[in-house]
């Protein structure tokens, strides 16, 4: 890329990074700490990517979710899975007019722009199956209809660790079709503090929407033009080359601790992502770091520890850090 289009591109992104601030301070509004979460609902709105986030009751998963829609100018859908939910219930079904003779489409909850499945590991596989299909094709088919959903659209999956009973863990191929899987952990001392102050208060917090859909689809297009170096894609493609196969990446201990590696989704996905990290950060070009701190996110539900690695307590995070950790960094 020459200097001048380097400049240009800078200065745009910097206006574009300005208006990413508004949403966070809409967001802080409602949402003390958890910065980890606001910057990936923020990357993952721009990578044009499906989030799964992890972690126990009472962290604010689904406030943040909430929150963000109450800031995007678009429409917002939140569904409760339970064991007993069915396909149609989330896809919708055809209804027999006895009037007309003929079925009429009656389009389910999953027809919107930002869908909230609280507690997704509650559902059966059949629903879950139908929810990530549709967040791969973008699309929906009923009878002998096929129905496009409309953009952007982003599914943000909670679901609790925590209890095992009455859950259906997803399968790692279908948990590959989210961009990024986050592990929250519980707020410092000062920031629960902050939360217990706020909420002793009465008054509602009124939060603003800052996104319609046209301005989401204009930052995305602007994400997607920030420079990404030959040598950063060669990183990329160690990174994830490493997983599939420690040994030639000199991480010979961890071949008995990694069943398979990622797939090529990771590859293109950590792109984007370390493209939309460093819109957000002002810079119209990506560096290592803009990679690091989005790998493990990208990652994690990507490797399949072997049982070796279970008995010794080692985790996917694990694994990645230690790669992120020999891998030549440019």
């Amino acid at each position: 890329m020459e200097t001048t289009d380097l400049v240009s591109l800078n200065e745009q992104v910097e206006r574009e990074a300005l208006t990413l601030r508004q949403v966070e301070d809409e967001l802080r509004k409602v949402i003390v700490g958890q910065d980890y979460l606001v910057d990936r609902l923020l990357v993952a709105l721009l990578s044009r990517g499906h989030l799964l986030i992890e972690g126990v009751p009472g962290l604010a998963k689904t406030l943040a979710v909430k929150t963000l829609a109450q800031t995007l100018h678009v429409d917002f859908q939140r569904i409760q899975f339970t064991p007993d939910l069915l396909p149609a219930d989330l896809l919708g079904t055809l209804i027999y007019d006895q009037k007309n003779g003929d079925f009429v489409t009656h389009k389910g909850p999953i027809f919107t722009q930002l869908l909230l499945a609280d507690e997704i590991n509650r559902a059966p596989a059949k629903v879950q199956s139908a929810l990530l299909e549709a967040m791969e094709e973008r699309q929906v088919t009923l009878g002998d209809g096929t129905y496009r959903l409309a953009e952007p659209f982003m599914v943000l999956a909670t679901q609790n660790p925590l209890e095992q009973e009455g859950t259906y863990p997803l399968a790692e191929a279908q948990v590959d079709r989210f961009l990024m899987k986050l592990c929250l952990g519980y707020p410092s001392r000062d920031e629960e503090r902050a939360i217990l102050d706020r909420h002793l208060v009465s008054e509602p917090t009124n939060v603003n929407p800052v996104l319609d859909a046209e301005r989401i689809e204009s930052l995305r297009k602007v994400a997607d033009t920030v420079y990404l170096d030959n040598k950063i894609r060669e990183y990329i493609l160690d990174l994830v080359a490493a997983t599939r196969d420690p040994k030639s990446a000199g991480c010979s201990d961890l071949v008995d601790l990694i069943s398979f590696g990622a797939s090529p989704r990771a590859t293109l996905f950590l792109a984007r992502a370390a493209k939309a990290m460093a819109l957000l950060r002002g810079r119209g070009y990506v560096i290592p770091e803009d990679i690091k701190e989005v790998a493990i996110d990208v990652l994690r539900h990507r490797l399949v520890p072997t049982y070796e690695a279970e008995a010794e307590e080692v985790s996917s995070d694990d694994l990645v850090s230690r790669i992120l950790d020999r891998v030549e960094v440019p």
